[in-house]
């Protein structure tokens, strides 16, 4: 009997924290351990989506035909050729523009917060690890994701209003385990485009850690170049440049991860 997968959603409500980068690159670094990884992206920009090496505007059927329950993961899940050459390949399923009509069109349907995790029930097995790239705003797409996850992941990066950032997503959070999702739990917050030289964010971070104490991952993602380039090559940093430090952080991750889960696992 195969465990069923761990469902995690790489949220945070503020843009530009690094939500894509984090959710593709966990998903490449847990593929490289031997991982089945499924990646799902949320949101309408589909960015998630071409950093794996898919091309969204020619995607037969995307997560907004699961949602409106037209077609099943089996069916509306692709790989990418890029990421089966760099060895740390995971099945996609994709999202486009159309993606953002979903929003209007789900509020009438019944269910509407609960179609991705019957969706997603249905391959579940199939996989170690699924991952929701969610987009920034607290819509209905991103109740779907948090509805459908284990557990939250939070890239955020070290800066002045962070912890307010933080703080609004644990409540939401908070109501969402209360009254839909009784599972849900944040994993841990994972501090990107991380530079300890900074005296700024390395007050941040220490405020993060006597705040949140082990709910902080141990790994820091630097900034890096390399990862910053990856999605114009359609790939995650961790399949376009293997040694940059980068990428070297997002396996590391990838790893405390793994040994995350079993802890949480084994408590459970």
């Amino acid at each position: 009997m195969h465990k069923m997968a761990k469902v995690f959603c790489i949220a945070n409500q503020k843009g530009g924290v690094g939500k894509t980068t984090t959710t593709v690159n966990l998903a490449a670094g847990l593929a490289t351990m031997g991982q089945r990884v499924l990646m799902i992206d949320l949101d309408p920009q589909g960015n998630a989506t071409m950093g794996s090496g898919v091309d969204k505007r020619t995607l037969k059927t995307s997560v907004y035909d699961v949602l409106l329950e037209s077609t099943t993961i089996a069916q509306a899940r692709v790989q990418s050729p890029k990421l089966q050459e760099a060895q740390c390949s995971y099945d996609i399923v994709g999202a486009n523009r159309e993606l953002s009509g979903a929003e209007v069109e789900l509020v009438g349907l019944e269910r509407r917060d609960q179609r991705l995790k019957a969706a997603i029930a249905q391959v579940a097995s199939e996989y170690d690890f699924v991952l929701i790239d969610c987009p920034p705003s607290l819509s209905m797409l991103t109740l779907n994701g948090l509805c459908a996850a284990h557990g939250v992941i939070v890239p955020m990066q070290c800066e002045y209003f962070a912890l307010e950032g933080v703080t609004d997503l644990l409540n939401t959070i908070r109501q969402i385990k209360a009254n839909m999702n009784d599972s849900l739990q944040i994993i841990g917050l994972l501090r990107v485009m991380f530079d300890p030289r900074t005296t700024l964010q390395k007050q941040v971070s220490e405020q993060l850690k006597t705040h949140f104490g082990d709910k902080v991952f141990d790994t820091t993602i630097p900034r890096n170049v390399r990862l910053a380039e990856a999605p114009s090559y359609g790939m995650p940093g961790v399949a376009f440049d293997r040694h940059s430090k980068g990428a070297q952080a997002f396996v590391a991750f990838a790893q405390e991860m793994v040994a995350r889960v079993a802890r949480i696992e084994s408590v459970e």
